[in-house]
């Protein structure tokens, strides 16, 4: 029997995995034994000093971590990050420290692919665009090479490409490996301006966009998608709208 896709997942600003996870709940169960999701908590605490006054609980709901609290000491809801921004979302403090958080992880484990929702989307597809040229940030090596060899794929949603200068070091012009983004058309956190800086650095890109906001699409038509692509993202997938296909692109 043939071992299980293993896909690294990594949550939004303000989740940590367990609320990612359990936000995920219906889409985890419709993955069969075929697919495997192990979900990993950010390394960056979020504190009510660091959220500016946006630790009510609307604020965490629009962010789709309503069940976050950042005064309780429950693991389960402290609210974490992979970096802390400022206010023009020009820097990323804190970067450093998760990706060599990731490379420890990677490095005790293969996985086929990563899948990551909103911070964590750009924070997925920054580790696949490294992956593809890892000495081009030194720490990540471990002992001259890379950690993990590249993904096969990269599942970006309300994704965006993470600010500052290692971001852009990583990036280059633009990064290989497949990656499908997904969009919602009336998210109001991560806008479509926002996003379209991190579709325009993926080469072998896929977009599909759904009529919702900030989330993660979970009904059944969605869940058997990217139960498709998880399994085979290479494969002929029939758009859930045609029309707002870009599949991936030859190098002609």
């Amino acid at each position: 029997m043939a071992a299980p896709t293993k896909v690294l997942m990594l949550h939004g600003h303000s989740q940590n995995a367990s609320i990612f996870s359990k936000r995920l709940g219906a889409l985890r169960k419709s993955m069969g034994k075929g697919i495997e999701m192990v979900f990993i908590d950010g390394p960056i605490v979020l504190l009510p000093v660091d959220l500016n006054g946006a630790s009510s609980a609307a604020s965490f709901a629009a962010l789709g971590a309503s069940e976050a609290n950042a005064t309780s000491s429950d693991p389960l809801t402290t609210p974490r990050a992979w970096w802390k921004t400022n206010p023009e979302k020009t820097i990323a403090h804190g970067l450093e420290e998760s990706i060599l958080l990731l490379r420890d992880i990677l490095q005790r484990d293969r996985y086929d692919g990563v899948f990551g929702f909103s911070q964590g989307a750009a924070m997925a597809a920054l580790l696949t665009a490294l992956l593809e040229r890892p000495h081009l940030y030194p720490p990540f090596l471990v002992d001259g090479e890379a950690p993990h060899p590249p993904f096969k794929f990269c599942v970006a949603v309300s994704g965006f490409k993470a600010p500052g200068s290692l971001s852009a070091e990583i990036f280059g012009t633009s990064y290989s490996t497949p990656t499908l983004h997904v969009l919602g058309r009336n998210d109001v956190i991560v806008i479509e301006e926002r996003s379209k800086g991190l579709l325009d650095l993926s080469q072998n890109k896929r977009l599909e966009e759904h009529d919702g906001g900030h989330f993660v699409p979970s009904k059944a038509n969605w869940r058997e998608f990217l139960r498709n692509y998880l399994t085979n993202p290479l494969g002929v997938i029939p758009s859930l709208e045609p029309r707002n296909i870009i599949q991936p692109t030859s190098d002609d």
